[in-house]
């Protein structure tokens, strides 16, 4: 099951960067063998004017056809670490293909996406800047890896 990340603008170099990339290298190199992954980041810009919906649009380009859609909002599901990993399980044991993790920019996701999505997931009721939240997605997306393949790194 291949997982893209479609954010909203661009992550530059710095402590984010390099936080989101030795995660997801851990995710990929821990996914493969559970058949999870590769991860892929897809960016687009933050449109000035725009608007959410401008930003929409960029996002369902960015998403393959057929995959599911998975946004990050404050507005979505709370759950543990465990019930993610289970959650990443069932989408890959039902024969997905992709799975697309929706980030919004500043503003955050457009009512008509968040609608369409098939699932919606929040780090909690605080919002995140949408840079840190790449970090968090990428870091979960390694631990849920590292749960299914019985590995030390989540401890309860």
């Amino acid at each position: 099951m291949r997982v893209q990340i479609c954010a909203v603008g661009r992550l530059r170099k710095g402590p984010e960067r390099d936080l989101y990339d030795d995660y997801l290298g851990r995710f990929d190199r821990t996914g493969r063998a559970l058949a999870l992954g590769p991860a892929q980041l897809i960016e687009v810009e933050d449109k000035k004017g725009g608007g959410m919906a401008g930003e929409a649009a960029l996002l369902e380009r960015a998403v393959p056809d057929g995959a599911l859609i998975c946004t990050l909002d404050e507005r979505g599901k709370l759950m543990g670490s465990p019930d993610f990993a289970a959650l990443l399980a069932t989408w890959r044991d039902q024969g997905r293909q992709d799975v697309s993790f929706v980030i919004g920019g500043a503003d955050g996701i457009d009512p008509a996406l968040r609608d369409r999505a098939d699932a919606s997931l929040s780090f909690g009721k605080m919002v995140w800047p949408h840079m840190l939240v790449r970090v968090m997605l990428a870091e979960q997306l390694y631990r849920a890896a590292s749960i299914l393949a019985g590995g030390p790194y989540h401890r309860v």
